[in-house]
């Protein structure tokens, strides 16, 4: 879809090398966004991809390195960014790290390390960037969550816990920050053709999963990637508060 709004919007998007934040950075791209690409690593394969994107839509991209599990890099990331622009229009929250462990096997140095990166810093650093969204009077934030943070998976208590978490921070912060004109919404995608989702989900359970889906199939990037974009564009402008389910029918 193109969205004639999103035209020249600056849009902070972290966890793009990959998945659902590298199929988002791409709609961004497609739609004439200007776009800071937060990512933890910055390799070959990641830099020729933005250079590709760069060319075919003749879009300004960013590469910002970020690692979430370090507090004074989100500082350094935002100072990076700010050395070109303080007029943040777009944040999207997608970096995120999953992780399978039952309850009594989970220890307390692996639920600190995940709620780190899932929930802490992505806090952090949407207060800093919303500081400057409430100084403009504008912006909009969107969270990408999971289906998890709603049926708590069995096996995956720490991370369905960091999505939980973020579901209900959707809910507060819409209510402060709309004063300032700032909308936030989230998302929760089912199961999604991802590497992340593939490496880490035993390929039994997801053809048991799969079964129970309305769709009958797991959804492609691209598809929740139009979803975020839907939400950052002007067409959702009255949706606040929102987490979005994206299931396939499941839940």
């Amino acid at each position: 879809m193109y969205l004639s709004s999103l035209k020249n919007k600056n849009v902070v998007i972290t966890g793009c090398n990959k998945g659902i934040g590298r199929a988002t950075l791409e709609e961004f791209s497609k739609n004439g966004a200007s776009i800071f690409a937060c990512v933890r690593t910055i390799n070959v394969e990641f830099k020729k991809y933005v250079n590709y994107l760069k060319k075919k839509y003749k879009v300004n991209i960013q590469i910002i390195h970020l690692d979430l599990l370090d507090t004074k890099s989100i500082s350094s990331c935002m100072n990076e960014i700010y050395k070109t622009t303080k007029d943040i229009h777009i944040l999207v929250n997608n970096a995120g790290i999953l992780f399978n462990a039952l309850f009594q096997m989970t220890s307390e140095k692996k639920l600190k390390e995940i709620f780190q990166i899932n929930f802490f810093s992505q806090i952090y650093l949407t207060q800093i960037i919303s500081r400057g969204m409430a100084k403009n009077k504008k912006g909009n934030i969107i969270f990408v969550s999971s289906t998890s943070g709603l049926n708590g998976d069995e096996g995956r208590f720490a991370y369905s816990s960091t999505k939980a978490a973020i579901i209900n921070t959707t809910k507060t912060l819409s209510k402060e920050l709309s004063n300032y004109n700032i909308r936030v919404n989230s998302i929760s995608p089912g199961l999604t053709k991802t590497d992340l989702m593939l490496e880490n989900t035993n390929k039994d359970i997801i053809k048991t999963e799969v079964e129970k889906i309305p769709l009958k199939r797991i959804a492609r990037t691209d598809e929740i990637a139009n979803v975020i974009i839907f939400l950052a564009s002007e067409k959702s402008s009255y949706i606040n508060g929102q987490n979005i389910v994206i299931d396939g029918g499941y839940l």
